[in-house]
């Protein structure tokens, strides 16, 4: 213990792996020699692989990041830059703010630091997302009470006038009650949007509700699909709702699916755990870790550019018969678990990733 402290000497190591941001120690040759946490969750790989390995094997090589590295050496001393973008295979588009310190006690050995800036903005673009599901529950309750009941009326007047019709009128009538329930289908739908805040809440292991997902894509929608799963078998259970939960992912694995190309498509179920994020659950003051991740990934052209700001939006879609409610609903269900959902898409390589609590003590 150190003098006049009742806590034990602080590890340093364990201080840098409970950071968010990536930290890396570099040789003079850029070799990585230390990766944490952060590091590994960006570079999606462990410490034990980024080690030994230059950085120029996980950055291009006219990365900004190593034109700082130079300007540090060259002027021995820190210096940091915002809005840097890093857009690779590994870490995807992010962008960051980059620190470079130099070891004054090693000549030539650096410290990097890369701190995400969107952190904020995931959360903003959540709460969004909840508003948008919200302005859709309004809408369903009022299309229930305000369309449905004429709908029937109109139906039903389409029925009497067939009895009596020409064959040729018969086409119209029948047109009539077709479209009449072609829109109640629709309303019904929307019914799911429903305000249900007390969602009942348990342990749910996530890699059960995946295992469920990809046996009914297996077999249905995804059987000419490549589907690769890299789960971390480690991770605690979510404090979720099955049903509600193999729904949302459900419905991004089918988006997938229909994104992928049909030949060599391909998409990866992934699951992780991260530090960093907390976020309060609907209807309660009490702030919860979302340290579970799941990711969706897919290889197919990527979401166009102008849908991004809205895509979580009802009657947003890019399929010609869609309905754009899938991503609204999906958007709904994870903000009513406390979770948040974002995606990062460039072509051949779009990724959905939701963040989930996970079960404390108390709640078994």
């Amino acid at each position: 213990m150190t003098a006049g402290s009742q806590f034990p000497a602080v590890d340093p190591g364990m201080v840098l792996g409970s950071l968010g941001a990536a930290v890396l120690a570099l040789d003079a040759a850029n070799l990585i020699l230390y990766a944490n946490g952060g590091a590994e969750q960006m570079f999606a790989c462990g410490s034990a692989y980024l080690c030994n390995h230059p950085i120029t094997d996980f950055l291009p090589a006219d990365s900004p990041v190593l034109a700082l590295l130079d300007q540090t050496r060259g002027e021995c001393s820190s210096i940091s830059e915002h809005g840097i973008t890093l857009d690779t295979p590994r870490t995807g588009h992010r962008t960051v703010t980059v620190q470079v310190s130099p070891i004054t006690e090693m000549p030539g050995c650096l410290v990097v630091s890369l701190h995400e800036q969107s952190i904020a903005l995931k959360i903003g673009a959540q709460l969004t997302s909840r508003h948008a599901a919200r302005s859709v529950t309004a809408m369903a309750s009022i299309l229930a009470h305000e369309v449905k009941n004429p709908l029937s009326g109109i139906r039903g007047a389409a029925q009497l006038l067939e009895q009596n019709a020409s064959e040729d009128d018969c086409i119209l009538t029948r047109l009539i009650c077709d479209e009449a329930d072609r829109i109640v289908a629709l309303v019904d739908r929307m019914e799911i949007f429903s305000d249900n805040p007390n969602v009942v809440r348990q342990p749910v292991n996530i890699h059960r509700v995946l295992e469920h997902v990809r046996r009914i894509a297996e077999a249905g929608f995804a059987r000419h699909l490549r589907l690769v799963e890299n789960y971390d078998p480690s991770l605690p259970d979510v404090l979720g709702d099955r049903d509600q939960l193999i729904q949302v992912f459900l419905n991004l694995v089918k988006n997938a699916a229909e994104a992928a190309p049909e030949d060599g498509g391909e998409i990866v179920l992934s699951t992780g755990y991260q530090h960093g994020i907390r976020l309060a659950l609907p209807g309660s003051e009490t702030k919860r870790h979302l340290p579970l991740v799941v990711s969706i990934q897919d290889n197919g052209p990527g979401i166009p550019e102008d849908l991004w700001p809205n895509l979580f939006d009802a009657f947003v879609t890019t399929k010609v018969s869609g309905t754009g409610l899938g991503l609204a609903l999906v958007a709904k269900i994870v903000g009513d678990h406390g979770g948040i959902i974002e995606f990062d898409s460039v072509p051949r390589r779009t990724i959905f990733r939701v963040m989930l609590p996970m079960v404390q003590d108390g709640d078994r």
